[in-house]
């Protein structure tokens, strides 16, 4: 990260207000901190996650989405913009990336579709093609 070496008193007070929020800054080593709810929604930040690693969280955010009675799911993914798996031959181009190969695994997996009533791209207000809006239903 580089540093700024002369603020401007108008960035100084920007800084100062937006650290002296500290509900609104989560740090994204810590999971529980990435879970943020909205009324009936569960929202949930991927970014950074291997696919494998977003498998694994995603089956778990269902699974806890599903059985703590929550309506939708939405799931940050990214546009898959800075991905470097355009240079590899050998990898999918679109399925290498979260926003194609996160569907596809929830399709793919027989235990989370017994959750799922659809997967959508999320609204422009949501994150447009880059967030998923999953819907869910609760079963006992």
């Amino acid at each position: 990260m580089i540093k700024k070496k002369n603020l401007s008193l108008e960035d100084l007070k920007a800084w100062e207000n937006f650290t002296n929020q500290p509900s609104d800054i989560y740090d994204k080593e810590k999971v529980s901190q990435k879970i943020i709810s909205r009324n009936e929604r569960l929202r949930y930040d991927l970014h950074g996650f291997t696919l494998a690693d977003a498998n694994k969280k995603v089956k778990e955010i269902i699974l806890s989405g599903a059985s703590s009675e929550y309506k939708e799911l939405l799931l940050i993914t990214g546009k898959g913009l800075h991905s470097n798996t355009n240079e590899d031959t050998y990898v999918s181009k679109d399925l290498s990336k979260l926003k194609y190969s996160v569907p596809e695994f929830i399709k793919n997996n027989e235990e989370l579709n017994k959750y799922v009533i659809s997967i959508s791209e999320a609204s422009l207000k949501d994150g447009g093609s880059g967030a998923i809006l999953i819907k869910l239903k609760f079963i006992k």
